[in-house]
């Protein structure tokens, strides 16, 4: 009996051991310590533990503003914030209701679903672990715990994995035809009411795209390791923020850097033996099609003569209580959605329409792309991430590793239209729209895109038809196209789809190129010499015109009074945005309207030396009187403004942080200046930033591992409450770089709180 009763008490044991097991094993679990400026490291045993962390610590410093992107995506914001209301889409404000529209047109679930049954394991992991930790940090904030602004709204809610592969959809499409959001949700067949929104075609230079990138090789580098810069220009505000993180995972994954909203991982930044950075490249990752439409009915179009119908779908959009929902019908085709833009002459007529293809759509290719590269352990696998996956989806990479390599890989998601293709099939019009896409004949099946073998799509241009570089020099990129990464070794010329060749680069281009070779002029590049290339704010256009416009200002009979202001102003300037300059405000505003006049140059672009064509203003008679009139009408401005001629540029463009003003160095690449920020008038006088240099980071490389330098400038949180609302900011003021902790000693020496445990 007692035999029976012990065997009895073992059996029980065992059928419970799983369960203990289980108990002992949560299926979600990271720790998060955070360290100086509230940057967290979150370290998980596996990626579900990865993506519960990361998307846990993200929540606690950016709640809201992450809950209005799920609710954007879900084309919930009419519901939620009214149909009229803006929203950011890109880098752009759009209606909601035209957002609501195109998120529930261009989003296919069904679709994106089954892609996600071909990511890999670990990618699920990350998005899996993501909605648990967001909706555990929901759990744990409770209603009382949630953030001032967005506390007790309908739309701060519970997630699932659809939200997810909504926003990364989203992501992936953010600097392509994102920005044609209105123009789709707008297009209705003829006869149908016009559209009451505006709906304008982006030009890329209004965009707000930007970035500096360089990777220097071992050969011009102190210790003859590879050394980073990364320079993103992205928004202040908004879901296109970056904010730090340090992911440590499963078999060695071990990365810092930034993401935006949502992301699960760095995709921006370094581990032990690489460091990486990104930069929006000038390729197109769509292309419109021109269609001619069936005469007897103008929901059809002809493809080699054949009547195909377009495809429909009708959504519904709920909109705030009280108001009835909002239905449309859109349409598609065998090339996209059409799209309609009134005011350049883009229309749905009876006989002709347009539609845009995206190499972006149904792209859940970049997370895997990105987890390899912060697996790579020098820059050929950095390479090979890129070029075998393409799922990069709009952005150049740079890296360089510890070897002292140096890599620029201009290789993306983008559509394989050759420079043959392109020409052929052309149409009369393909011109107009050549600044923002390539236009091809959509009535011959012969102008889709071709499909090559071994791409993980068809119709993607394979990655040995783009533009890769390792050298141990220097590679850098300021947006330009591939054609220059380095002046001694231009790129051989590819299809036009992948950006201008032989054109005149823009004068941030042309800056990076001067300021770089004065740098390795002066000798080996090292963290400190690096800090100050970053931070010069030196003013290009200020370089090559104040010498002539000093000139001009000498002569000063005649002029008006505000010409001759405008001279005095200039003539003490130090040619630098610093935030102790004076006269930068002035030169701003006048290069706003003089940069823009014909015939400025007096020698012309010369593709054979793009570093320094075009130059030489011309002042001579009729030029130099507008040159002088634009002066004048840019002291006007600044009176009008409030803002004097000599105000030091720190009192002119800044940040509140409560009741203390933040002075912000660096101003408009369009003036060649590499510390980029673009600015708008604030509410509480001056200029704020919105867009520009965010997350700079300056990596190399010691025996033990990386040495990174790095500054936030917007700061880790959008919670004014929060502590780390504004200390990077003051930091960025300052120019006091940030030595990050990366391995665990330095890790907590730097803590600034007891780590988290947080399963589940």
């Amino acid at each position: 009996m007692k035999r029976n009763l012990v065997w009895t008490a073992a059996a029980a044991v065992l059928v419970a051991a799983p369960a203990i097991e289980a108990l002992a094993k949560p299926r979600f679990a990271a720790t998060i310590t955070r360290t100086t400026f509230g940057i967290p490291h979150i370290k998980a045993r596996d990626w579900r533990g990865v993506g519960y962390g990361v998307a846990y610590a993200y929540a606690e410093d950016n709640l809201c503003l992450l809950a209005e992107e799920f609710a954007t995506v879900a084309g919930e914001r009419s519901l939620h914030f009214g149909p009229q209301a803006a929203a950011t889409l890109g880098f752009e404000q759009v209606d909601n209701l035209s957002s609501d529209v195109f998120f529930r047109t261009i989003i296919d679930l069904p679709t994106l679903r089954e892609g996600a049954k071909t990511l890999t394991p670990r990618v699920i992991g990350l998005l899996d672990g993501y909605v648990a930790g967001y909706n555990r940090f929901l759990k744990d904030a409770g209603a009382d715990g949630i953030p001032a602004e967005c506390r007790g709204k309908a739309w701060v809610r519970p997630i699932t994995r659809d939200d997810m592969l909504r926003l990364n959809e989203k992501q992936m499409l953010l600097a392509s035809s994102l920005n044609l959001a209105p123009a789709i949700a707008n297009a209705a067949p003829p006869g149908s009411p016009a559209p009451k929104v505006s709906i304008t075609m982006p030009k890329p230079d209004e965009l707000g795209l930007g970035s500096n990138g360089w990777a220097f090789g071992g050969d011009v580098t102190a210790d003859g390791r590879g050394m980073l810069i990364g320079n993103p220009h992205f928004p202040w505000k908004g879901p296109s923020r970056f904010w730090q993180m340090h992911v440590t995972g499963p078999d060695g994954y071990d990365v810092m850097g930034v993401g935006l909203a949502g992301t699960p991982l760095p995709t921006l930044g370094f581990n032990k033996d690489i460091a990486w950075t990104h930069t929006v490249t000038q390729a197109k990752h769509f292309t419109l099609f021109q269609l001619t439409l069936d005469p007897a009915d103008p929901t059809r179009y002809m493809v080699d003569g054949t009547s195909t119908p377009m495809t429909s779908q009708t959504v519904t959009v709920p909109m705030p209580e009280g108001t009835p929902a909002v239905t449309r019908t859109l349409y598609s085709t065998r090339f996209g959605p059409v799209f309609v833009i009134p005011a350049r002459g883009v229309t749905w007529s009876a006989a002709t329409a347009f539609a845009v293809r995206d190499a972006n759509r149904s792209n859940q290719r970049g997370i895997e792309t990105w987890l390899r590269i912060g697996e790579a352990k020098n820059v050929g696998e950095v390479k090979a991430a890129v070029t075998e996956t393409l799922g990069i989806p709009w952005v150049n990479t740079i890296a360089s590793d510890r070897y002292g390599d140096a890599l620029h890989a201009d290789v993306t998601a983008v559509p394989n239209v050759s420079a043959d293709k392109i020409k052929t099939c052309s149409t009369p019009i393909s011109g107009l729209f050549a600044e923002l896409a390539v236009l091809l004949d959509g009535t011959r099946e012969a102008c889709d895109w071709d499909v090559a073998a071994g791409t993980p799509t068809p119709g993607l241009m394979p990655a040995g038809d783009q533009a890769a570089t390792i050298v141990r020099s220097y590679l850098t990129n300021s947006n330009d196209s591939y054609w220059i990464s380095n002046p001694a070794m231009p790129h051989r010329q590819l299809s036009p789809i992948l950006g201008e060749y032989g054109t005149a680069r823009s004068l941030r281009t042309r800056s990076n190129f001067t300021e770089t070779a004065a740098l390795l002029a002066g000798g080996k590049v090292d963290h400190a010499r690096a800090q100050a290339h970053a931070f010069a704010n030196k003013s290009l256009a200020a370089d090559m015109t104040l010498d002539e416009i000093k000139v001009l200002c000498t002569v000063t009979e005649g002029l008006p009074d505000t010409a001759v202001r405008g001279c005095n102003a200039l003539a003490g300037w130090d040619r630098r945005f610093e935030a102790t300059s004076r006269g930068a405000a002035l030169f701003r505003a006048f290069w706003a309207k003089a940069g823009r006049l014909p015939g400025l140059w007096q020698v012309p672009f010369d593709p054979a030396d793009p570093v320094n064509t075009p130059r030489a203003l011309a002042v001579d008679g009729a030029k130099g009187e507008k040159l002088l009139t634009a002066l004048a009408e840019a002291v006007a401005d600044l009176d009008k403004a409030n803002i004097p001629l000599d105000a030091p540029w720190g009192d002119v463009q800044r940040v509140m942080a409560g009741n203390d003003a933040i002075a912000i160095h660096g101003g408009p690449g369009t003036l060649g200046i590499l510390n980029m920020q673009e600015s708008r008038p604030a509410p509480y006088g001056g200029l704020m930033p919105v867009h520009g240099t965010s997350y700079i980071q300056i990596v190399g490389f010691d025996d033990k591992g990386p040495v990174a330098d790095a500054i936030l400038s917007y700061s880790q949180s959008t919670n004014p409450a929060s502590p780390h609302a504004a200390d990077q900011t003051r930091a960025y003021a300052a120019k006091q770089w940030h030595r990050l902790p990366f391995g665990k000693a330095e890790i907590a020496a730097a803590a600034i709180s007891k780590p988290k445990r947080i399963a589940e």
